[in-house]
């Protein structure tokens, strides 16, 4: 047994986080391997000082990791081999569209980045010879997955939830998902996935937020040659309107919990109980 826990360094840990580290530490038990990991790929919103605040609340809560912490920003090399091993299978391209032009044309979605909606598909449709003269101008471009053709290469898929049982792949679900940002030439779900990958973890565990995006996982795993995981979505910890707490909720951040002269033991218990 080998699972993770991997926060970003954009903000203080809050109780959703407490939640997830716990079930992790649960799912590892005595004799699996416990592993820690920084998803630190978006340099804009990574701060240094929220590195040392996560280890030092996570000891404080009882959480310890058999090895030390990744960061995924020393990977970029890794993640461009898995990018270049995707085009050679020709299952991604070129995507030419700014942030604003998606805005536009989904003036409905929620602002929360370029996956937030799904995307139409306007850069799929470009001929080779409008492509390269796009590349050739020096215009910025992302890589994005093409659902179709992943889907006709990795064929007929399925996952594993501990709650959810056995499930069939949806590789449309999220549309052609982007691959890698223009900005950061690499994105959460090949970071995620190559990492899982490198470093044997067998069970992956994390919040029922993410359930969509193992759709997208278990298609890049297939195309990559990546063993199969087992996965366990946990529920998520909400606030009091009923809304996934996020680093904006400062008032229930561990940091803010501790100034208030709350005890470890006062916070787990504020996420208990635990799922089976």
């Amino acid at each position: 047994m080998v699972t993770r826990f991997a926060p970003s360094p954009t903000g203080y840990l809050h109780l959703g986080h407490v939640y997830s580290a716990l079930m992790c530490q649960k799912a590892a038990g005595e004799k699996g391997r416990l592993l820690l990991r920084f998803e630190d790929i978006d340099h804009t919103r990574v701060r240094d000082q929220y590195y040392d605040a996560i280890i030092e609340d996570l000891e404080w809560l009882g959480v310890t990791f058999t090895e030390k912490p990744w960061r995924q920003k020393d990977r970029y090399e890794e993640y461009q081999l898995a990018l270049e091993k995707l085009k050679k299978q020709d299952v991604v391209y070129p995507c030419f569209c700014t942030r604003k032009e998606l805005a536009l044309e989904n003036p409905l979605s929620a602002p929360h980045g370029d996956d937030a909606f799904l995307y139409a598909g306007k850069c799929k449709a470009l001929s080779d010879q409008k492509r390269e003269s796009k590349i050739e101008s020096e215009i910025p471009y992302s890589w994005r997955l093409d659902a179709s053709k992943a889907n006709l290469v990795a064929g007929a898929l399925t996952f594993h939830d501990a709650i959810r049982g056995q499930l069939d792949v949806q590789p449309f679900l999220l549309g052609d998902v982007i691959l890698a940002r223009k900005d950061i030439q690499t994105s959460y779900h090949i970071a995620v996935v190559v990492d899982d990958a490198a470093q044997g973890v067998s069970h992956i565990t994390r919040g029922e937020d993410l359930l969509g995006s193992t759709h997208i996982h278990r298609l890049l795993q297939k195309l990559l040659g990546y063993k199969e995981p087992q996965y366990f979505h946990h529920r998520l910890i909400l606030d009091k309107d009923g809304k996934r707490l996020a680093k904006r909720d400062a008032s229930l951040s561990i940091k803010t919990l501790r100034e208030q002269d709350k005890t470890s033991e006062e916070i787990i218990s504020m996420v208990l109980p635990l799922e089976p």
